[in-house]
């Protein structure tokens, strides 16, 4: 009987998800600064650093889910990768929630089946999938869009967050199983034993 990783893969993704929910959290709260629009903190010096941004304007949270990310409403990316389609706000947010679900849920099918559920290297992706887009589908549906954090400001890089690095790495992951991974072998169907004559 063969091994399943299915543990693996929806564990990974929980870790994945908790561990981008509590650093948002963390680092929104870290960073607030009474009057001030942003937060930021040096970690990589003229490389690296924790950069928030707020809202005023958006005015106070009713979401205790919100309230809990600081005084004031955290200021979101409603597109994608890069801000893709961001400039569309709400609709942005609303499309790029739903592509989420449907991803959560080919995910949730495709890591169910028996094949792919004995795939280590295969499980590992699609749990670091899984959790980056549950993460950043929580934002869209909590904040309206998603919370960033991490700047590689020395190159201008967009700002990300931890989900982002799952999404990343689960589907860099994904493509190298796709290229260098083998194909399993059909296993071999025992030979019928001859039949005994007298």
């Amino acid at each position: 009987m063969n091994r399943t990783y299915r543990a693996l893969l929806f564990s990974l993704a929980a870790v994945t998800f908790v561990a981008d929910q509590a650093s948002k959290y963390g680092v929104f709260n870290a960073l607030y600064q009474e009057g001030q629009r942003f937060g930021e903190k040096e970690l990589v010096p003229g490389w690296f650093k924790l950069f928030v941004q707020f809202d005023p304007e958006a005015g106070p949270a009713e979401n205790p889910l919100v309230k809990a990310n600081g005084p004031v409403p955290p200021r979101v990316n409603h597109g994608a990768l890069f801000s893709l389609g961001g400039q569309f706000k709400a609709d942005a947010n609303k499309f790029f929630a739903g592509v989420s679900i449907l991803a959560a849920t080919a995910i949730i099918i495709w890591g169910s089946r028996k094949s792919a559920a004995t795939d280590k290297w295969l499980c590992t992706a699609l749990g670091l999938i899984l959790g980056g887009t549950l993460g950043n589908l929580f934002d869209r549906a909590t904040f309206g869009g998603v919370r960033d954090f991490l700047y590689f400001y020395k190159i201008d890089w967009p700002v990300f967050n931890v989900a982002d690095c799952g999404l990343v790495v689960g589907a860099c992951l994904l493509l190298l199983q796709a290229v260098f991974g083998k194909a399993k072998e059909p296993e071999a169907v025992p030979a019928a034993a001859p039949a005994v004559t007298t």
